[in-house]
Formats: C-alpha cells, structure tokens, sequence
C-alpha cells in the first residue's frame, strides 16, 4: 500500500502558518520506492510543474537523475500535485490540467509517459489529481472541488492484459455537504478504501470506508468512521495510512491544534473497522503541533508528522508496534538540522522499507526541501537534503530594451523602456528569498544614484547611475537574532539609511551611513549597521520627513515602545544617534481601533488650508480610515481628522500631490475581497484638513489586479500593483487620472487580485529613472518613454 497526504492544513481551519507567502511546492508530494525517491514540485509560475527523481550513484550520493514533466506541460499546470506510485508504473496529477499522467520505465531504465487520463465527467475548476492513494492495480485521485466542494475521488484500474489504465468508478460519500472536502486524504490497499472528510460537522471530521465487490466492480460505500472525543475543529481524516488491515486516521487540529491520531483494525468477515487505541506525541506536544498531519505505514512502524512543533519548525513521530501483542512500545523523533520557524518539516512524508523522505516544505521561505532518511538498525538517519534550485530569471543587462509593439524582451508594456533588469540572485538573495521595497539615494558630492532594495533578509545596494549597467555593491544583512520575513522598509534622511522588518522579532530599526558606498570596488561586501534603534523591535514602515529631520516608525509590534502601531516618533536629526520624542494614535481608528498605522507621509505643510501653513502634518494609512494629524508639537500631536470610504477593506498607503491638495490613496484588499471589480484608487481633497473629501474613485479600465504602493512625482502618479506591475498615470487634472503608461514585471501572471509581482517603486532621481521591485523576479531599471515624433 502506497499512501500520500500534502499539509495543507491551513485550507481546513485557517491556522496561522509563518511565512505567508507561496513558493514552488517542491516537497509538497513525495513517494519512494525500493531505491527511487520521487519529488513533486507543482507550483511553479514561470516553468510548468515537475516531478524530480533521484538515485543513488556509484559513490553512494542520492542525485537528480531525471525530470519529469507534462507532455502537454505550460505555465502553472500544477503537473506533480500527486504522486501515486504502484510498483511499475507512477502516475501524476496536474491539477489545473485535470489531467493525470501515467509514466512507466523504458528499456533503458528512464521514466517516459506512457498514458494520460482525464475524467469523463470532467469540469474545469474540479481540480482532479490533488491528492492520491494507490496499490499495485488500484490509484485513487480526488478531486476536493467537485460538487461545491463536497469532493469526490475517482478510482482508476489498471488492465492487465494490456497493462493500461482507465477509470473506474468516481467515489462520493452518500452524506455530503458543501466544503466537506471528501477525499482530502486516502488510502487504499486490497480492494478497501478510506477516504477522509475533514471539514465534515464543523470540522470534526470523519473517514468513509469503500469496499470493493469482486464479483460486480463496484465500490460500495461500507461505513463511516469517526474518532472518540473529537469535537468541531479536530479535522479527523486530515490523513489516513492502511497496512496490513490496520487503518491511523489523523485529526491534526485537535484540542487547539495539538493532534491525535486513531487507529483502527479491520474485520475481514464483518467488514466492519474496530476502534483500537489512540496516539498521541510522546512529549506531550503543544497548541498548534499537529501531530497526525500525515501518516505512513511501514514494517511495523507509524510515521506521523507535527509539521507545526517547535513554532512551526516542524517534527516527525515515528512509533513502534509489538507484532505480537499489537502494543505500541517505542517512540523516536525525527528532526533536521538547522530548521527554523516555519520550514514545516514533516508537510510530506513516504516511508518504505528503509528508506525515508520527510518534505520541509516551508524551507528557504516556502520553496520547499526534501531530507532523505536511511535506516540503520533501528535508527533512521538522515543522510542528505536535496532541493531545486528557484525559477531565476536571467538579468538582463548592457543595453536599453525599447517597449516596441508592446514588449521589452518578454514583458508586456507600453510607452515604458527597460533600462536593465537584476534578478533577485543577481542582487544578494539567497533561495527562496524574494524583494520588497526599495528608496534611492543620490550621492550629493558626485551625483551617483543608489538603489537600496530590500529582501526578506536583509537590505541590497546597487548604483544604478550607468542604468543598463548596474553594479550590485553588496549587503546589509538583517539583524542579529532576527528571522527573515516579507516586509521590510527603507528611507533615508542625510546620507543614512534607516531601516526596519516587519514580522522579524527583535530586528530594531537599522542605521547605515551610506557614504560607504563610494569606497565599493571589485567584489561586492558585506556591510554592518553604524547604529542601532532597540525601542522598537519590528515595524511594518518607517516614515522620514527630511525637512523637520523627523522619522515616524509606523506598525510597531513585538517589543518596545508600540505606540499602539501608530506613529513612533523618532529625532533623527543627528542620524547616529536616535531620540525617542513620543507617541501618536489617532483613535478609534485601526483595525483593533488602537490607531495603527500601515504607513503614512509626513510633511511641513504648504497647502491651501492656511491654519497648518509651516505645520507638521501627517497623512496615515489607517487600514479602516485616513488619519490626518499635526505632529509639530511631539509633546501634544493633535488628530485633525478622520475620513473613512465606501468598502473599506485595508486603508494601505498613499501621496500627496504637490500641493499638497489632494492625497492619492490605495486600499491593499478591496480587489481580493471581491468589494470592487477593478483595481481602485482613491482621490481625497484635503483643502480643508479637518474636512477632507473623497473626490473620486478611480478605476482601471479593465484591470483586476491589487494595488500596493504609490508615489508622486510632479503631474505623474507611479504605481506599484502587484501583478499588473508598474502603472503610470497623469494627474496634471488632478480629479481625472489617467494611465499613460505601463510594464508588466510579471506577464505570465493574469491582472487579478493577490500578491506576486510589483512590490514598490521609486522615481525621484533626477535622472528620470524608475526602480522597481517585483518580488520574486527582481530590480527593474526603468524609463518613461517621452520619444517626440517627427511629423
């Protein structure tokens, strides 16, 4: 019997997993033979999926030896989702193709596609091949969206006299709901089937048993089983393992995530399943541990995974049975060296003989890896990792490439030239680590320009005064005992970058005397901080006004002085040496109305409302509402107004124009959360401070996709939204933008809401450059393009 389960126990009960972003899926599915290991990688977005195979060479290293893939492979195909391996045939299952692959070893030992399969009753959007089960002439494939989500599984049999396969039976349980997902987990072995039902009941959960009758071929549904104390949120049936007649059903989410499994023993004359005795995580485990996420079978031993132990680092159980008296007697735990939080150890597992592979699906921020293990006695060890290296894109660089009939190279565009592109390896990152945002700095002794690019680990710099030669100059890694993360956020006031990581722990606010820059030659460095903020420990922006030689640390958590996640207010005028100078929380406003604030401008005010002329004024990003202070007396920051929109869904960011009359602002979820059908910017009249006016929702023309971050520079708005890039827009009439211009950093993605793609962009220098940042692609150098036309 061959058995997989994937985590993906987030969809189940929505528990909070570290690290938010999607990687690759590579160790989402995994299956092993006698001397193969078979690794999915499913999630791609600029390859199609793979599946990876590995053996051992002549000197005893396991090593990539082939790559599968689709014969009909593309973009996003989600090839490799499931792997159902039989013992002479490996069959795949690509989700978005809704097919499922049939491979089988040639004469010369390599694994060649030999059959595809597609359901009869096929429908887009029913996803079949998520999850798979097989025996040597059985493999079951569900399809969790089938009918509302109620699920279904579809059997396929192999003939063997032609030794082809062809589906069978489609399997629905006889009392499903909507969102039960039937089938989220299976097994299979002998002619019986178990298939789970998690989110049944509330969640508690429940696995369905199949029989099949030999004399008709029908599979007939037998009985249901559930687990004894489990309640709403257990998720039982989150996986199953059959052998020998012994079936462990998982309920990962029990009793606040800490998990339980059950086991039960088959009565072949009754065909009825006994409950037989439970297991739990020998050290007791902790809330949100989930123990039993997934399950293997092998000789006598129960692998169960915890990918959430130790804060989600993640832990494999393995337990021992007495084949004599049926107790389990033995407990060991299966771990990996250098985990950290979030690396899920133990998403995936498959077992066989001795061999053993354990998906760290979480590693190198979401990527994935996969550990090997080998029995030695009666220890497993592990003896490798293996890993595929991240889809990088190839920098582009020595010339300027045009946008001509709409495309630079492979990006779609229009009126917007590529001067150079680095890809995120090029600029320092590691794999797995993407860019965030990005602030430029001018050298004012020799009026070089500098990108200071931001990364889940630290902080990139790159003179870009030769824009289609950009030399990458080195980093400034995070800081010490802080962890990686999404965000992180640059300015810069008198030569210093000031820096901080959102989601980071104990990361501080960083400082960092530019001027190094200029003594950068030959390879690029590695720099250290100059000085150090600790009052604060992560922050989600950080906010400079160059003119008072103020900062404004917003969204602080973790630690320190929070100020709620308002204003921190920092005098930075001295830039080596920050002084705390107080507190600002506009109330009633946030999402926990504690007057966070996401992100905010602060400037000394020249607009028309001459009550705050030479004022400090603020205009913060409230996630519910627009907060408009005057900070001018730290003492005794005073809350001018508050001014909250139709289908406010998260109050983001924003700019002011010039003149500081109108304030152009972005709402990050309105697009995800279906409240508007295209992206929406909002144009508020501040003329009167204590009475601003929404004057306008802007709407793309038919453009989907979530807006982050926008600046202004003269009559020209730059926007950053995600996966419809870079967007320029006029605003010479201040109440009627109007796009002008675009680039695509990310082309093979549709203009729908979420979160890949253009993170933040920056167009202040002189030289008309634009920077910007696509998370995982990389650093875009680019230009508007003001060609004249000769008449």
């Amino acid at each position: 019997m061959k058995q997989l389960t994937i985590l993906w126990i987030s969809v189940i009960v929505g528990v909070h997993i570290p690290t938010v972003v999607a990687g690759q899926g590579y160790g989402q599915s995994v299956a092993v033979s006698d001397d193969e290991i078979f690794v999915g990688e499913s999630l791609n977005e600029t390859s199609p999926g793979y599946v990876f195979i590995y053996r051992k060479d002549h000197d005893n290293t396991w090593s990539e030896v082939q790559r599968l893939e689709a014969s009909n492979s593309n973009v996003g195909d989600h090839f490799g989702r499931a792997l159902a391996f039989t013992g002479e045939h490996l069959l795949i299952g690509a989700t978005t193709l809704e097919t499922v692959y049939v491979f089988a070893k040639n004469e010369d030992g390599l694994w060649t596609e030999r059959q595809t399969l597609q359901v009869s009753d096929s429908q887009d959007g029913d996803f079949v091949g998520r999850v798979s089960a097989s025996d040597q002439n059985h493999v079951l494939m569900s399809s969790l969206a089938n009918a509302e989500a109620r699920g279904a599984v579809y059997v396929f049999e192999r003939d063997e006299e032609t030794d082809l396969w062809r589906e069978s039976a489609k399997l629905m349980g006889s009392d499903t709901e909507p969102n039960d997902y039937f089938g989220f987990s299976l097994a299979i072995e002998d002619g019986v089937a178990l298939i789970g039902a998690p989110r049944q009941n509330d969640i508690t959960g429940s696995v369905y048993t199949f029989i099949l009758n030999q004399e008709t071929g029908d599979w007939v549904e037998k009985s249901k089983l559930t687990g004894e104390g489990t309640a709403p949120n257990s998720g039982f049936g989150i996986a199953v393992a059959l052998d020998d007649g012994q079936a462990v059903v998982g309920a990962a989410t029990h009793d606040q995530g800490m998990g339980i499994a059950y086991t039960f023993d088959y009565e072949e004359e009754s065909e009825d399943w006994n409950p037989a005795s439970t297991l739990k995580a020998f050290d007791e485990g902790n809330p949100g541990t989930q123990f039993g996420t997934a399950i293997q079978i092998n000789e006598g031993e129960v692998w169960l995974s915890a990918p959430g132990a130790s804060e989600f680092q993640g832990r494999v159980y393995s337990i021992s049975q007495n084949q004599t008296s049926g107790d389990w007697i033995e407990s060991r735990k299966l771990t990996s060296q250098e985990l950290v939080s979030g690396d899920q150890f133990g998403g995936a597992i498959a077992v066989k003989g001795n061999l053993g592979v354990v998906g760290i699906v979480g590693a190198d921020y979401q990527l994935g890896t996969v550990a090997i293990y080998e029995r030695m006695g009666r220890d497993w060890t592990e003896v490798t990792r293996v890993f595929n290296n991240s889809d990088v894109l190839t920098s582009i660089t020595g010339e300027e490439v045009r946008c001509e009939e709409g495309s630079a190279s492979e990006y779609t565009c229009n009126e917007v030239d590529m001067l150079s592109f680095l890809s995120v390896e090029d600029v320092g990152g590691a794999r797995g680590v993407q860019l965030n945002d990005v602030w430029g700095w001018t050298d004012p002794s020799s009026n070089r320009e500098y990108a200071l690019v931001g990364r889940y680990d630290g902080t990139s710099f790159i003179d870009v005064t030769e824009a289609s030669n950009p030399r990458y100059l080195g980093n400034l890694p995070m800081t010490n005992g802080a962890r990686g993360n999404v965000w992180r956020d640059i300015k810069v006031y008198k030569d210093h970058a000031f820096i901080v990581a959102d989601g980071s722990g104990p990361h501080g606010m960083q400082i960092f005397d530019l001027t190094k820059l200029r003594k950068v030659g030959g390879e690029p460095q590695t720099f250290e901080e100059d000085a150090h903020y600790s009052r604060v420990a992560s922050a989600h922006n950080i906010v400079i006004n160059e003119e008072s030689g103020f900062a404004y640390v917003v969204g602080v958590n973790g630690g320190g002085e929070t100020c709620g996640g308002g204003l921190h207010m920092v005098n930075i005028q001295n830039p080596l040496t920050p002084i705390f100078s107080g507190c600002f929380q506009h109330a009633n406003t946030g999402r926990q109305n504690t007057g966070y604030s996401h992100d905010a401008q602060c400037v000394i005010y020249q607009g028309p409302d001459s009550n705050y002329t030479d004022q400090e004024i603020c205009f913060s990003a409230n996630e519910t509402a627009l907060s408009i202070s005057d900070v001018t007396d730290k003492a005794n920051p005073v809350e001018l107004s508050m001014a909250t929109y139709p289908n406010v869904a998260y109050t983001h960011q924003g700019w002011l124009d010039e003149e500081h009359q109108y304030f152009y602002m972005n709402d990050e979820l309105d697009e995800l959360g279906g409240s508007v059908d295209r992206t929406r910017t909002l144009v508020w009249d501040v003329t009167d401070l204590e009475d601003p006016i929404l004057a306008l929702e802007h709407f793309a023309d038919d453009n989907a996709a979530s807006d982050h971050n926008l600046y202004i520079q003269g009559d020209l708005m730059y926007q950053s939204n995600y996966v419809s890039g870079l967007r320029i827009l006029d605003i010479s009439d201040r109440e009627n933008p109007e796009e002008i211009g675009f680039f695509d950093t990310v082309p093979w993605t549709p203009d729908a809401p979420g979160f890949d793609g253009s993170w933040s962009n920056y167009p202040f220098f002189s030289s008309g450059i634009i920077i910007v940042n696509s998370g995982k692609e990389g650093m875009f150098i680019l230009r508007k393009n003001d060609r004249n036309l000769i008449p």
